[in-house]
């Protein structure tokens, strides 16, 4: 075998991934969110880059202590209403007789309280809390149960068969039933081995149903109803209205702040020296890709939209339960771009609409088809139908996912699996048959 070291020319074709176009590809999945932090990252980097309606304020000491003292002020009235400031402590002490409680049993509800975690259940250990504050484990105990009459009913529960025992001694202390159900049974119950239960304690099916009705209104998370959670909101990348002429498609650019050109720092350092140039020309240059990429996802966003929108009339006329199948591919196919685009495009993204505000991904769904006609089904229709055929089955005897797929195709001419049905009937939240049984 013979090795020749020689020079030769080739030609080849390839895609070369760089930096302003991953940047591109990144600026259209992000979410308005995103796209302002990202912003206002690059606003440190690039000097010649400035955001005109940014919520941010700027870091200047003066200014922050003078906005300090009017800061109640220019709060948005929405937060301010119902505002409480009082802590899950305070909220539970407040409801104690102080006159009845010592010093010492106060600082030990105090410290258990501290131990509740967001669910109100107190989750460390009562012996080593004694411990740590040097008093008996008896009176660590009593306080715990001290804090267990408080309000809301459950608070300072060790599990959730605790809590639920708690706030049935308080709701109905009379039905001593349910008290033993809970307490001894509780496992037995939660599985549904009923007979088991009936035959030990010698009642009908009946009663335990009901004892497990009555259980269903109690809260297992009392402790959430004292925390307070920051309000959400989701604020629409995209609306889309009715008007006389049709429907018009707008982006709503308000949310993300608008970025423009530094044109007196540009001036200022321009020509200074060949290395001061060279800085300017790179940040000149990322501005303009910035630019350009943010104009590139409003543009994709805006054709993605009317598609769905010249795919979907059945939704935007008559309402959510007539939405169509529809695919990222097919959508992508018609607008002669790579699915991944349609992905990203509509990622954490949402549309306001006449029927509500929904997420851009839910207008893709998968196909059913239709066991006569060549029409295909959305699966969020099959959903409504699933869910419509166990509204109204027998309670008795209810239908299981092999009855419902057979009723959709004798009765809805829809061909579904038995594994289908049983999968969207999980995503509904919808218990299995052997759960919804009930009992006369």
């Amino acid at each position: 075998m013979q090795f020749k070291a020689g020079l030769w020319q080739q030609q080849t074709l390839k895609l070369t991934m760089t930096q302003e176009l991953s940047q591109a590809i990144a600026l259209l999945q992000y979410s308005a969110e995103e796209l302002t932090a990202f912003l206002e990252n690059k606003t440190l980097e690039n000097p010649l880059i400035q955001l005109e309606n940014v919520t941010v304020q700027p870091m200047n000491p003066l200014i922050d202590r003078q906005r300090r003292k009017y800061q109640k002020i220019e709060r948005d009235w929405i937060e301010q209403i119902a505002d409480q400031s009082t802590s899950l402590e305070e909220q539970l002490i407040s409801q104690l007789d102080m006159k009845s409680i010592s010093p010492v049993q106060l600082k030990i509800i105090q410290n258990l309280i501290q131990h509740l975690d967001e669910n109100g259940y107190f989750t460390d250990d009562l012996e080593q809390i004694a411990n740590k504050l040097s008093v008996s484990l008896e009176l660590a105990a009593a306080s715990l149960a001290l804090i267990q009459t408080l309000e809301p009913s459950g608070i300072g529960a060790r599990s959730l068969q605790e809590c639920l025992a708690l706030q049935m001694e308080k709701r109905n202390p009379e039905n001593q039933l349910a008290l033993t159900i809970i307490k001894d049974y509780f496992i037995l119950l939660a599985e549904r081995k009923w007979k088991q239960i009936a035959k030990e304690l010698n009642v009908t099916l009946k009663e335990i149903q009901d004892v497990f009705d009555e259980i269903q209104l109690l809260n297992p998370k009392p402790g959430a109803s004292l925390v307070k959670e920051a309000s959400a909101y989701i604020i629409p990348d995209v609306m889309i209205e009715q008007t006389a002429e049709g429907i018009v498609v707008r982006t709503l650019d308000e949310s993300v702040p608008k970025i423009s050109f530094n044109t007196s720092y540009f001036q200022q350092f321009h020509n200074k020296n060949q290395q001061v140039n060279r800085f300017l020309q790179e940040k000149v240059q990322d501005y303009q890709w910035i630019v350009k990429s943010m104009e590139q996802r409003r543009e994709t966003l805006t054709k993605v939209v009317m598609k769905i929108v010249e795919k979907q009339p059945g939704f935007f006329h008559k309402g959510p339960s007539f939405l169509v199948p529809m695919t990222m591919r097919e959508v992508a196919a018609e607008l002669e771009i790579h699915e991944s685009t349609v992905s990203r495009a509509v990622r954490e993204k949402y549309v306001q609409t006449p029927a509500g505000t929904y997420p851009l991904k839910s207008f893709f769904t998968s196909t059913i088809q239709s066991v006569d006609s060549e029409e295909a089904l959305s699966s969020t229709h099959v959903k409504n139908l699933i869910r419509q055929i166990i509204d109204h089955e027998n309670k008795e005897k209810p239908l299981s996912d092999q009855d419902i797929a057979e009723k959709l195709a004798a009765e809805e001419r829809t061909a579904v699996s038995r594994r289908t049905v049983a999968k969207y009937r999980e995503q509904l939240g919808i218990p299995s048959s052997s759960k919804r049984k009930r009992f006369n």
